[in-house]
């Protein structure tokens, strides 16, 4: 529930959440359910995204307890979830290329956009399972068909070698879905685009 029954909440609102059990944790993530990412090779459901709405702090405990939002990403509503904040971690990590063969697609671009270009977040369908690790830059490629009329007037299909344009710096690694950043891209990223190695 929201205070004075208000829709949405943002920075500096609070509101009351039920379901938080451990008094000690005073530091909240909140995120919004996402859709669930597909594996465009077998169609299996590998992953579920959350999308993060911003950050709580608890100000009283209890059923429900009352929080305040400290940072807004976005409108927080009815039915967000929310997370205890892990504690700060400093990761150490040198760019480089992954040590073995990769041949990865992009299943989704972050935010639910249909395109995305420099400094957008895309997902990987590899992971940890397959020797993705933080660090790891890989190249962007487009696979194309390209579509005429012979003739006959029918329509023909004729592959089109597939063209490098980005490279993408991977930031998280999850089992079998990983998270990178568009550092660099000459057209726009859009779902079903292969990563490899540079």
């Amino acid at each position: 529930a929201t205070e004075e029954d208000r829709i949405m909440v943002g920075s500096a609102d609070s509101f009351y959440a039920t379901g938080i059990p451990d008094t000690s944790v005073e530091k909240w993530h909140i995120f919004r359910k996402g859709k669930g990412l597909k594996d465009p090779d077998t169609g299996e459901i590998i992953a579920y995204e959350a999308f993060f709405l911003g950050n709580a702090r608890l100000v009283r405990p209890g059923e429900p307890a009352n929080l305040r939002v400290t940072l807004a990403k976005e409108e927080i509503g009815i039915g967000d979830r929310l997370l205890p904040a892990p504690p700060a971690e400093i990761i150490s990590y040198v760019p480089h290329r992954p040590d073995q063969e990769l041949s990865a697609k992009v299943v989704s671009i972050y935010g639910g956009v249909n395109e995305g270009g420099p400094s957008s977040v895309v997902a990987l369908n590899r992971g940890k399972n397959d020797g993705l690790e933080i660090g790891h830059v890989v190249a962007l490629h487009r696979n194309r068909v390209s579509a005429s009329v012979d003739s006959d007037g029918r329509r023909t299909l004729t592959a089109v070698p597939a063209e490098r344009y980005g490279l993408a710096f991977v930031f998280r690694v999850f089992n079998r879905v990983a998270y990178a950043l568009v550092v660099d891209s000459s057209k726009s990223v859009i779902v079903g685009d292969s990563a490899t190695n540079p």
